[in-house]
């Protein structure tokens, strides 16, 4: 479940959600989130997003999982790696310690200021095919 899915869905009304939002495979109840982690796949696998918003990732899934920036994010961009890391390499060394992960019904966010395409992965699950795209509109 997405929190803007669900929300535009309503219209804005705010009745009865306390506690429903983020509620899926682990029952991560409370967390609201833009994109949700299955055991290999981000849920939605595109977001699109205004400039300045700040997009919330959360595991709902029984496996430790990464978000991590791949090479060719817009100019002026800030990476962003859970974990902080500054470079793909830099995370994929990290995640052989369990550096960077993301545990069930934990979250990670990033604020993307610059427009632009930014494709994302989950080092774990890679090899399963599970990537993501956030793009940002002005």
């Amino acid at each position: 479940m997405n929190r803007r899915r669900v929300l535009a869905g309503l219209g804005g009304a705010t009745f009865g959600l306390s506690g429903c939002l983020g509620v899926l495979g682990q029952g991560c109840s409370g967390d609201e989130f833009d994109v949700g982690m299955t055991p290999t796949a981000f849920d939605p696998t595109e977001l699109t997003v205004e400039a300045g918003t700040t997009v919330v990732w959360l595991n709902d899934s029984d496996r430790a999982h990464t978000v991590t920036a791949v090479p060719g994010i817009p100019d002026g961009a800030e990476y962003f790696a859970s974990g902080g890391y500054e470079t793909l390499d830099e995370a994929r060394e990290a995640w052989k310690d369990g550096g960077g992960a993301i545990y069930t019904c934990e979250t990670y966010e990033h604020t993307f200021e610059v427009p632009g395409t930014y494709e994302y992965l989950c080092i774990p699950h890679e090899s399963a095919g599970m990537f993501g795209t956030v793009v940002v509109e002005e």
